[in-house]
């Protein structure tokens, strides 16, 4: 059987994503502020230069870290899109939300991240993916409105940032006291109380 080798490119994306892996738990566990170049390239058993080879800073690196975990919470959210009725979609929407934020805590990190203004690079691209996941959200918020008849008192993306704000506002609590989420129970209280 032959093998084939591996093109230089290969080579160079392997070694990026083992980088972002490594980070990825390294942010999760002391957030953006509490790790240093010098810490991945240590954990990675790497020089500081052979990780600039691949990286030009701890931004760039946070950046790929954030877009995995939203990639994530994205398919966690088009997980809902596939329930049979809205209410079952509204259900699963809350408790997958929470129990991946309950997860990764790089998304409660970079919820409260609290930047220097010479990190406005990564508090921008931070909001830009907030909105790709309230721009998945919307729809199932809208269909909500649509079966129970609410389309006229309130504005769905309104209530789409409630939402988030709402479930945001629960994992940063739970993560402060350390404390269990039951996402079951909580998605129940949230729709009885928003719809």
């Amino acid at each position: 059987m032959k093998t084939i080798a591996k093109q230089p490119e290969d080579v160079i994306q392997d070694t990026k994503k083992y980088i972002v892996d490594t980070a990825r738990q390294f942010f999760s566990e002391y957030s953006y502020l509490g790790v240093s170049m010098s810490d991945i390239a240590k954990k990675l058993d790497i020089t500081k230069a052979a990780l600039y080879y691949h990286f030009t800073g701890k931004a760039e690196i946070y950046e790929k870290v954030l877009d995995e975990v939203f990639d994530d919470l994205s398919l966690a959210i088009t997980e809902a899109m596939n329930e049979t009725t809205i209410d079952k979609k509204l259900h699963k929407l809350i408790k997958n939300y929470l129990e991946f934020g309950f997860r990764e805590k790089n998304l409660i990190k970079s919820i409260v991240l609290k930047l220097s203004p010479a990190d406005r690079q990564i508090t921008k691209h931070i909001t830009q993916l907030r909105e790709r996941v309230a721009d998945l959200i919307q729809p199932i918020i809208e269909e909500a409105f649509a079966s129970k008849k609410l389309t006229g008192k309130v504005d769905s993306q309104l209530l789409t940032s409630m939402l988030t704000g709402m479930m945001d506002g629960l994992l940063l609590e739970y993560s402060f006291l350390n404390k269990k989420i039951n996402s079951a129970k909580i998605s129940d209280q949230i729709i009885a109380a928003l719809f």
